[in-house]
């Protein structure tokens, strides 16, 4: 069956093994501002210090590429520290930032591959830094690094430790290498265009989530899409796997039945897993980009609809999407 769009996105995987590194759960991740960004000082993203410990870690590899690494004995601090291994040129990355990032875990006594994740899709997992949802230790491992970049941190074992009680057994020093591969902007950025007329409107809030006011009368019987932003990022290809922000809209009562925005991440999926007009104004557009479409029944839910979310048979459906990050 088709499905909504944020119901088909593609989870967050787990970046390390849940014994060792556990979620603290709770809460949405805090929004990015400016003391979050590249031009905010170390201090403001409560960056890692470097040290003897993270300094005498080898890291061997490619950035891109699952590490290996070489301790010359166990590596034990009480405060974790951050090495840089290669720099980087882009965004630097700050507590609300979403990324994509490839992360590898070794044990800091022995140096032995714990877990890792992200280097098979060559782009890395996407997910929030954010203290909601990682343990001190890995939040730490991911503020601060510089895009296109790799570091290593050695996180101390009460760093480690998720604030839920009753991890058994308790979680070790960890030594963590990270790739990071982007910051994923959280809305369009690319150029306004100019309204077209007879299309719905649309009005965004400070942090970028839409407001679609419906023109009277009847919804249109094929089609429609309009760019209301153009991007300067690469084109989504036909099929693609797209990050972006989105928001649906029901003609018939003109309720938001479906968004992203305010859910704390972005939603990432196939074209190939959502509704034919969803996927259809997405194609060829530029990342960086905002779209709106209007899709009639027949490439939304059809005569059969999407009872859960209040959509009936023959429901028209409008939908605003950023459209963020392809791969």
């Amino acid at each position: 069956m088709r499905r909504l769009p944020r119901l088909l996105a593609a989870a967050v995987l787990p970046l390390v093994a849940a014994g060792l590194v556990g979620c603290t759960g709770g809460g949405e991740p805090a929004p990015s501002d400016g003391a979050a960004s590249g031009t905010a000082t170390a201090a403001a993203r409560n960056c890692l210090p470097s040290g003897s410990a993270s300094e005498s870690v080898e890291v061997s590899g490619d950035v891109g590429t699952q590490p290996t690494i070489a301790l010359s004995g166990p590596v034990d601090v009480s405060t974790s520290q951050q090495t840089v291994v290669t720099e980087g040129t882009g965004e630097r990355t700050g507590t609300g930032d979403v990324v994509r990032v490839a992360i590898t875990v070794f044990d800091a006594t022995t140096g032995d591959l714990v877990n890792s994740a992200g280097y098979e899709s060559g782009t890395g997992e996407q997910l929030t830094i954010s203290a909601d949802y990682y343990v001190p230790g890995l939040e730490g491992a991911l503020l601060c690094a510089q895009a296109g970049g790799r570091t290593v941190t050695v996180a101390s074992a009460a760093d480690m430790q998720p604030s839920t009680e009753g991890t058994d057994p308790p979680n070790a020093a960890a030594v963590i290498v990270v790739d990071t591969f982007a910051v994923v902007p959280t809305r369009a950025t690319g150029v306004d265009q100019e309204a077209q007329p007879g299309f719905p409107t649309v009005e965004l809030a400070d942090d970028g989530r839409p407001t679609v006011t419906l023109p009277e009368g009847d919804p249109p019987t094929d089609l429609q899409v309009e760019v209301l932003k153009v991007g300067d990022g690469p084109v989504v290809p036909d099929p693609a796997n797209v990050t972006v922000q989105y928001q649906g809209v029901n003609w018939r009562t003109g309720e938001v039945f479906d968004e992203s925005w305010g859910s704390g991440t972005l939603a990432t999926f196939s074209t190939q897993q959502v509704v034919s007009g969803f996927a259809s104004a997405m194609i060829g557009q530029t990342v960086g980009s905002q779209v709106l479409v209007v899709v009639p029944p027949a490439e939304g839910y059809g005569e059969a609809g999407q009872a859960s979310a209040g959509i009936e048979p023959g429901d028209t459906l409008v939908f605003v999407i950023d459209v963020l990050a392809v791969a």
